[in-house]
C-alpha cells in the first residue's frame, strides 16, 4: 500500500496544483498561474458560485488519501505497439505554450475497446527510453475507470516538473512531476483529477444538474473547487466519490463522514449517471 511521506513534499505539490485562474479552458495561463486544464479555443464558460460562506473543508483532493488507486489494482491495460515518428502539437508547461516536434508514438490499446495514441517527446532521444515512459503512464493510466477514459484520445509526455493537466481529448505529463507524485503515493490519484478534466467537464460542469447539486451542498469539497467552481469542481469531487462509493474500505471515518457532510447532492448527481466504472467496480 501507498503511503504518505513528509509534510514538505505534500506543501510542494499543493502549492503547484492549487492555483488558477477563471479562464483555465480558454488560453494558457497567463502570470504565475499554474492551471490543471490543458488550453484550449472556445468560448469562456460563466462561472457559478452557490450561494452560501461555508468554508471548504480541504485545501485540495489528490492529496487526501493515497489509496483510494494503488499500484496493486487491476488494469485495463493490454498493449504497446510502437508507430514510429510524425509530426505533432504538445502543449508544453516549461514553455508555458504549445510546441510542434516529432514525438516518438505509441499506440496503447485496453481491454475495454479504448486506445489511446501517446505521444512522447523526442528529448528522450530514442524509442526505447521512449517506450519505458509510455509503457509506465499507459498501465496507470489503465486503472482509470472506462468513465475517465472515454475521451483521452491522446497522451502526451515531456520532462520537467510541471503540473499534469487534463482536457482536449488529453491527459499531459511531466515526468518529474510524476516522481513528485509517486513519492507521495497519488499519481493514480492525480490521473482521477486530470482525466476527470477530459472526460466529465464538458458535458457535467455547467449542466444544469450539476448546478443544482452546488447550489444544494451550499459549500465546496476544497479551496480549489470553491475558487474554480465551473473548472475545478468536478475533478474535486470526482476522486472523493470514487472514494466513497468504490473504496470505501480504504479511507477513515472521518473522510467519509466530511465527504457525505458536505457533498451529497454532488454524490447523488454522481450516482444517477451510470458512469462505467470498470476496473473499479
Amino acid at each position: 500500500m501507498k503511503t504518505f511521506k513528509n509534510v514538505c513534499i505534500v506543501s510542494l505539490i499543493l502549492v503547484i496544483v492549487s492555483c488558477s485562474n477563471d479562464n483555465e479552458q480558454v488560453m494558457p495561463p497567463v502570470g504565475n498561474d499554474t492551471e490543471q486544464v490543458i488550453p484550449s479555443v472556445g468560448n469562456d464558460n460563466e462561472q457559478v458560485v452557490p450561494p452560501g460562506n461555508l468554508a471548504p473543508p480541504f485545501a485540495g483532493t489528490i492529496f487526501l488519501d493515497p489509496d483510494i488507486i494503488t499500484d496493486s489494482d487491476k488494469t485495463t491495460f493490454v498493449r504497446l505497439s510502437y508507430a514510429g515518428q510524425a509530426t505533432r502539437t504538445m502543449f508544453d508547461r516549461r514553455v508555458d505554450d504549445w510546441i510542434t516536434v516529432t514525438p516518438f508514438l505509441f499506440n496503447s490499446t485496453y481491454d475495454d475497446d479504448l486506445s489511446i495514441e501517446i505521444q512522447v517527446n523526442p528529448e528522450f532521444q530514442n524509442s526505447d527510453a521512449a517506450e519505458i515512459e509510455a509503457l509506465k503512464f499507459a498501465e496507470v493510466i489503465g486503472r482509470l475507470p472506462t468513465a475517465l477514459r472515454i475521451d483521452v484520445e491522446t497522451v502526451w509526455i515531456h520532462k520537467g516538473t510541471e503540473p499534469f493537466g487534463g482536457g482536449n481529448n488529453n491527459l499531459l505529463i511531466h515526468t518529474g512531476q510524476a516522481t513528485l507524485y509517486e513519492i507521495d503515493g497519488i499519481l493514480e490519484e492525480t490521473f482521477v483529477h486530470e482525466a476527470s478534466h477530459t472526460s466529465l467537464d464538458a458535458k457535467h460542469a455547467t449542466s444544469s444538474g450539476w448546478v443544482a447539486a452546488q447550489v444544494s451542498d451550499g459549500n465546496f469539497i476544497s479551496t480549489y473547487a470553491s475558487d474554480n467552481p465551473s473548472g475545478e469542481d468536478i475533478s474535486e469531487s470526482f476522486l472523493l466519490y470514487m472514494a466513497i462509493r468504490y473504496r470505501s474500505d480504504r479511507i477513515n471515518q472521518s473522510l467519509k463522514d466530511k465527504i457525505l457532510e458536505t457533498i451529497p447532492n454532488r454524490i447523488m448527481y454522481f450516482d444517477g449517471q451510470n458512469f462505467n466504472m470498470y476496473p473499479i467496480e
